[in-house]
């Protein structure tokens, strides 16, 4: 690694550290491509598995008087993981870039309809039935093709929590799957020693951004972190399709 590709790293990590400290989500969707230029996907995806284990660890015990419901957050994570596995397993069979430009379609429909009916929100009872299969779909889609929040960050924004209730929940949900996708990565031969050894390096540029976030996520309000959620899933979706198409 020359000296340009280490200050690229630092800095892709360090905003994706912001961004996972102001809102519970998002890290991967900066620090995941700007590895990849540096190395390749693959070893980006093995690097960043224990950052966001860790990172996730953190702020769901951080978080976790503001759960929601023991039981919701329970079942959502643990049908994530389950989804993770599928997905792993699928993951040769599946037409990646076609199912992912479909959920980033989804996924603009869904900010589009936010944008024309801002005072809309999911019921908490209807949630509650749908907590299982939605986790169960965004696991597979981790497995199967590395990204799961079109479809988690997009259901739990549906419910507009608050900050702390979304955080406390999606952290539990990504360490689940994390704690799949990481035994998966080893038995494939991708998450090495030597990897392992990077990965670890990560946390410090991607901890030392986390505080920044958590300050400036701590003088916005309810409305504006929403908002904020909804221009990262169209961040997202529009990488899906970009990703799609190429």
């Amino acid at each position: 690694m020359s000296g340009s590709d280490i200050l690229l790293a630092l800095i892709g990590l360090g905003l994706g550290g912001i961004l996972k400290g102001a809102t519970g989500a998002g890290s991967p969707v900066i620090g995941v491509p700007v590895l990849a230029v540096i190395f390749n996907v693959p070893m980006a995806v093995a690097i960043f598995t224990i950052p966001n284990l860790l990172t996730n660890l953190w702020q769901g015990w951080q978080f976790r008087k503001s759960q929601i419901s023991r039981r919701f957050t329970l079942i959502y994570a643990g049908a994530g993981a389950l989804g993770a596995g599928i997905g792993s397993l699928l993951l040769a069979f599946l037409p990646g870039a076609v199912l992912m430009g479909v959920v980033a379609c989804v996924v603009l429909l869904y900010i589009a309809f936010r944008l024309m009916r801002p005072n809309w929100h999911l019921a908490r009872p209807l949630a509650d039935r749908l907590c299982a299969p939605v986790g169960l779909i965004g696991g597979m889609m981790q497995g199967a093709g590395g990204i799961s929040a079109p479809v988690s960050v997009t259901f739990l924004n549906a419910m507009r929590l608050e900050r702390g209730q979304f955080i406390a929940t999606i952290s539990v949900f990504f360490c689940a799957m994390s704690l799949v996708q990481i035994p998966a990565l080893i038995g494939l031969g991708i998450l090495t020693p030597q990897i392992a050894a990077l990965s670890g390096a990560a946390m410090v540029p991607l901890l030392g951004g986390m505080p920044i976030g958590a300050w400036l996520a701590r003088r916005i309000s309810k409305e504006s972190f929403d908002k904020i959620i909804l221009v990262l899933l169209g961040v997202i979706a529009l990488k899906l399709i970009y990703d799609a198409i190429l």
